[in-house]
């Protein structure tokens, strides 16, 4: 059973950048898995950041475009996010979030189909806070 674990968060003013990490256990085994950052603020619903696919296409929500950027690095079973320009609207508590996905093919790309499948994301860490002021 994989175990995400999610770093990096902390206060920083707007403007600014963060830098957050998204430890596994271990990587995956699956020919096909998607990997995404989700984040929720105090009285709103989950909304997803940015999804990765496991052959590296990804997929941003609009209002991330051209500020966050996601990356990975196999050999350290790790996904960051590289958050710049950040806005107090950024608040949020920011979850990684992993699944085995079945094959494609996929009509928005791999990593349109791992954003779109919110629900199917199993494998959750217990989050870490972004706050911007």
């Amino acid at each position: 059973h994989v175990q995400l674990v999610e770093s990096g968060g902390g206060l920083v003013q707007a403007g600014g950048s963060l830098r957050l990490s998204c430890g596994s256990s271990s990587g995956h085994t699956g020919r096909m898995y998607c990997m995404a950052w989700f984040r929720q603020a105090p009285g709103k619903e989950r909304e997803g950041v940015v999804a990765l696919a496991s052959d590296g296409d990804t997929y941003y929500a609009d209002a991330v475009k051209g500020r966050f950027s996601i990356s990975r690095d196999n050999a350290k079973n790790t996904v960051y996010l590289q958050m710049n320009n950040l806005k107090p609207e950024d608040t949020a508590m920011y979850y990684c979030a992993a699944f085995d996905a079945p094959a494609g093919p996929y009509v928005l790309g791999s990593g349109g189909y791992c954003f779109q499948r919110s629900s199917s994301y199993e494998t959750q860490g217990q989050g870490t806070q972004v706050t911007v002021s």
